[in-house]
């Protein structure tokens, strides 16, 4: 489980296809703490070490999450938002975060509000996710408070450490980005049917 509050970014070393698999190695400050078989969250994909060379380690994403998410996308030099998992003593800083990405959603705009921005996304509503002004919201990894909301597309205000401290710094209109919706906002439309 994680809490959507970004670690570190890493910088994509290298990508190797292997079958339908892709191999991502990654550089990142916390890399000689990772083990071999712990859960990293990239851009909000829970993903499994599975190599550790120095200062850059290896997961592997199968097909069905390069279909469903973003991580198709990266190229080498890329930079990734990176959470491990929540410690069990740790404090909860965002929202219940499991790393499962619902979809994708594009990236309608962004809007420089002299201090802050406001990023807006719109996904495929089809799908039954939603969300509700003031809720939470994962956007690649970051958990994000939901200040406008329709009905296939909402909006974010961004202060400048996040913006500063993760990869919505690079994020623009047209770019696609991973979503993962509230636990407890899908489990209430599933009960009600939506």
């Amino acid at each position: 489980m994680f809490t959507g509050i970004i670690e570190t970014l890493g910088r994509v070393t290298k990508i190797r296809e292997e079958n339908t698999n892709k191999h991502y190695t990654l550089s990142a400050s916390f890399t000689n703490e990772l083990k071999i078989d712990q859960s990293v969250a990239h851009n909000g994909v829970c993903l499994t070490v599975v190599n550790i060379e120095g200062d850059a380690y290896t997961v592997t994403a199968i097909d069905e999450t390069l279909q469903k998410t973003n991580l198709s996308n990266l190229k080498e030099g890329d930079i990734v938002n990176l959470e491990r998992c929540m410690q069990a003593n740790g404090r909860f800083d965002g929202h219940v975060v499991q790393g499962h990405v619902d979809q994708t959603a594009i990236c309608e705009s962004v809007e420089d509000e002299n201090g802050s921005w406001v990023f807006t996304f719109r996904y495929d509503a089809s799908k039954g996710n939603v969300t509700v002004e003031k809720g939470s919201i994962c956007v690649n990894g970051i958990s994000l408070t939901v200040v406008n909301s329709r009905e296939d597309a909402f909006s974010v205000a961004i202060i400048p450490y996040t913006y500063e401290h993760t990869s919505l710094q690079h994020v623009k209109p047209g770019d696609t980005v991973n979503l993962e919706f509230d636990i407890i906002g899908k489990y209430v439309a599933r009960l009600l049917g939506k």
